[in-house]
């Protein structure tokens, strides 16, 4: 199937990149591959029940790896690969073969919980999903980590996989993911985490991890995000101060996203990051990205209810001129900055719209 995919495409004309209406030059693309997940975080699908999407709605990988080539041919050529969690879909290693071949694709990365990463592959002589991750091409992985106190951790993901999450992690680095390619991802919740800040920062510092601090916001329901569980980083800094000294701004360190980088000078230079959208006044400033879910909508942005069905064209046979001009016109809405600040209220869970 793949090759008949790939025998059929038309000839791709290449162009130098796309920028909306505000400068962005979009060259990030987030891909959302599937609405389900082994844990239930409390900022991502805090009901246990979910109304999965049915299979025939899901794009499939082929469909996936057309838009993406559409996507590249407008200059994309970093992409991540998310869910839910991505590596509960059946046979994702053959989209990561699809997606390592597009032409201008230089950066290929996914956003995990760590729990399968472990895990061994029987169908690729039993090595770990992560070493296979690393040979389709994978450069960086995104794991998420809260906490690292057992308990704890079951009660903000409902699931007891600490032990597999941190066994990812080693998995990850036995693969020859190295510093800078792992980004420990941690979710700033008050009264949840606030105690594990400082044992994440030694935990990360221990291995050589780039460890990054994310405020919540507001992606899945109401009651998400309240004064009673939003810690901001300016908070967070202060806690980590006390427990790791000094905090010295790294303007020059970048990665692809929106992360403001310190250095921890009295613990030999360590990096860590914040992403603070809901604090950090500008926060969009520096936007490449746009989002596809798993059921073919674009978005701009995460922080809007914008989204569009770039699926039903996909599937009526639409060419790849016009699914660049659906890109084009996509692009063209994208807003100057989030709404999460004025009263958003989600329309649907982030599990559903990809981190």
């Amino acid at each position: 199937m793949a090759a008949a995919f790939l025998a059929s495409r038309e000839p791709v004309a290449y162009f130098p990149g796309v920028q909306d209406q505000f400068g962005h030059l979009i060259s990030y693309l987030r891909l959302s591959i599937t609405d389900r997940c082994n844990e239930r975080c409390v900022y991502c699908m805090p009901q246990e029940l979910q109304e999965w999407l049915p299979h025939g709605d899901i794009l499939s990988y082929e469909e996936i790896a057309r838009l993406v080539r559409v996507g590249a041919s407008l200059g994309v050529n970093k992409l991540r690969v998310t869910g839910g969690e991505p590596l509960t879909r059946r046979g994702v290693l053959e989209l990561f073969r699809l997606l390592q071949e597009i032409p201008g694709i230089r950066d290929l990365g996914v956003s995990t919980n760590g729990s399968l990463l472990a895990r061994a592959v029987p169908d690729h002589g039993g090595r770990s999903m992560a070493a296979c991750l690393r040979g389709y091409g994978v450069r960086t992985v995104n794991i998420s980590l809260d906490t690292l106190d057992p308990a704890a951790y079951a009660r903000i993901t409902g699931r007891n996989f600490l032990a597999q999450t941190l066994a990812g992690i080693a998995a990850a680095q036995a693969a020859g993911f190295g510093p800078g390619e792992i980004k420990l991802n941690c979710v700033l919740m008050r009264g949840r985490n606030e105690d594990q800040l400082g044992p994440l920062i030694d935990f990360a510092g221990e291995r050589g991890l780039l460890l990054r601090f994310i405020e919540l916001m507001p992606v899945s329901t109401t009651d998400v995000l309240s004064d009673e569980n939003f810690l901001p980083i300016a908070t967070a800094r202060r806690i980590i101060e006390k427990h790791s000294g000094s905090l010295v701004p790294a303007p020059a360190f970048k990665t692809n996203g929106p992360a403001a980088y310190y250095t921890l000078p009295e613990r030999g230079g360590q990096m860590i990051g914040f992403i603070g959208a809901m604090t950090n006044l500008h926060f969009c400033e520096s936007c490449n990205k746009l989002r596809l879910t798993c059921e073919g909508k674009l978005r701009p942005c995460l922080g809007s209810y914008l989204e569009f069905d770039i699926r039903a064209p996909l599937r009526a046979g639409a060419s790849d001129a016009e699914l660049r001009e659906f890109f084009f016109e996509v692009v063209a809405r994208k807003p100057k900055e989030h709404d999460f600040r004025d009263n958003y209220q989600p329309n649907r869970k982030m599990v559903a719209i990809g981190g």
